[in-house]
């Protein structure tokens, strides 16, 4: 290829996306002149026979992939001593420049994120691909959700193989049996979705930053730092992180647990992650670097001895703002539903009230659109993101580190519960109700958090 010509294969160029250590990026069209990110591998990669045998056959597994919470792989060849690889074209800002923008993520994104990385981790191992360099710099954050990139560079998966000297991989996200050298399985993958989400929740990696061998040497020895991150989201990021591959989830089974459901399926995950994201703002320069290029191994293969390198250190979080409310205890916000329609809407608190040694909560949700329905299913994001119900709801003491959410009795949510299909039309209100244990007498006042519309401050809890 020659600047003067433009063209890679059937592809246009457009303009230069960006450039790594494997490569170029460019912005393409195809012979429909659809738009696609195209990557152009350094030509001494491709003048070698093993690499092309080893492309093309790791190109191959990664079109099997399937098109959920990812960006597929459409194409990949050679035209003359160039080799290419071609992705569909996403548009939005990496994970790792969100975090060093905005500071961690929480609430309804930040679950949105766990499902939807875990969704495509299992598109990816169903195809018998491994990813083997999950990190956030690898992980676009679309309109529509987080979407997955890069498992066009890894291994087939393939329990017998091993890396003997070299270590394949971002050392703050690799597991521990790829730290030593070990053979690496799906579970390699599991591990770096923990160090992911806990980055994305508390705002670093969770075995630091610093010199290669150092921060490898945390990620076999010490236990992962998970101060701040979400209490709901914790525990399986903690099992993910296990030392012991075997004992970690695998994919599959951290999609059913984020679904609250068995079997949960990549198409469910995958629209209610749409449903239930909201597209990131202001978070600085936008990345569309899709570019899946070579074997992992070739794309950083490094040895333990002597390679050093740097992580970002991130950047204070900013200070969060949530809607105020005084008088009346009403919200107003705008709710997206199933069809991308925007509806004007308000959650007016009816009663906050003790009852025994329960304090119930009552509210009620008015839709004021001219025209479109509100969806109850992803109205409120409910801990595993699977619940048709308000559990996520929570009330914050003022002034002290408490929460409450709705209480659970004879296994079920003391809470207003729905079906998946379940609306309220223009025009139209529907109240709910949960019921809190365990409020101490002295808690007089709180914040209640409706999650996905905001927070209504200060709110008076009166007697029975």
């Amino acid at each position: 290829m020659t600047h003067r010509s433009r063209r890679i294969g059937p592809y246009t160029l457009i303009r230069t996306l960006g450039r790594g250590g494997m490569g170029t990026v460019y912005l393409a069209r195809d012979a429909g002149s659809a738009t696609v990110a195209l990557k152009v591998l350094h030509p001494e990669l491709a003048a070698r026979e093993d690499f092309r045998r080893r492309f093309d056959r790791e190109a191959e597994a990664a079109r099997r992939v399937a098109r959920f919470c990812t960006a597929p792989v459409l194409d990949a060849g050679f035209d003359g001593d160039t080799a290419y690889l071609v992705t569909e074209y996403v548009d939005g800002p990496d994970l790792s420049s969100v975090i060093d923008a905005r500071g961690p993520m929480t609430g309804a994104n930040l679950e949105a994120l766990a499902v939807g990385v875990a969704t495509a981790l299992v598109a990816i191992h169903q195809a018998g691909v491994v990813h083997l360099d999950l990190k956030p710099s690898n992980i676009l954050l679309s309109a529509v959700g987080p979407r997955v990139i890069d498992f066009g560079i890894a291994r087939l998966a393939d329990a017998g193989a091993t890396q003997s000297a070299t270590v394949s991989g971002t050392p703050a996200y690799m597991a521990p049996e790829q730290a030593n050298g070990l053979p690496t399985t799906p579970a390699s993958d599991v591990f770096a979705w923990g160090g992911v989400i806990a980055c994305a929740g508390t705002g670093r990696p969770p075995f630091g930053t610093g010199a290669m061998p150092e921060v490898l040497y945390r990620v076999v020895h010490h236990v992962p730092a998970l101060d701040g991150l979400d209490e709901r989201l914790r525990p399986l990021v903690e099992q993910a992180l296990h030392k012991d591959p075997a004992r970690r989830p695998t994919a599959q089974e951290l999609l059913d647990r984020l679904m609250g459901r068995p079997s949960a399926t990549v198409d469910a995950a995958g629209q209610m992650v749409s449903d239930s994201w909201t597209p990131p703002q202001g978070a600085g320069p936008r990345r569309r670097l899709l570019a899946p290029v070579a074997a992992v191994v070739l794309a950083v293969a490094v040895t333990l001895a002597g390679v050093l390198a740097f992580s970002r250190l991130r950047t204070p979080p900013p200070p969060v703002t949530t809607r105020t409310i005084t008088s009346p205890a009403e919200i107003s916000f705008t709710h997206t539903n199933t069809r991308s329609e925007k509806a004007r809407a308000r959650v007016r608190i009816d009663a906050l009230r003790r009852q025994g040694a329960d304090v119930q909560l009552e509210w009620t949700i008015i839709n004021d659109a001219a025209g479109e329905r509100i969806t109850l299913y992803h109205f409120h994001t409910t801990r595993y993101l699977g619940d048709s119900n308000a559990s996520s709801v929570e009330l914050i003491a003022r002034g002290k580190s408490l929460r409450w959410q709705p209480t659970t009795r004879k296994g079920r949510c003391a809470c207003t519960s729905w079906e998946s299909g379940d609306t309220i039309a223009a025009g139209e209100s529907m109240r709910f109700f949960a019921v809190f244990s365990g409020v101490p007498e002295d808690v007089t006042r709180v914040d209640v958090d409706f999650r996905n519309p905001g927070v209504v401050r200060n709110v008076l809890i009166t007697a029975k």
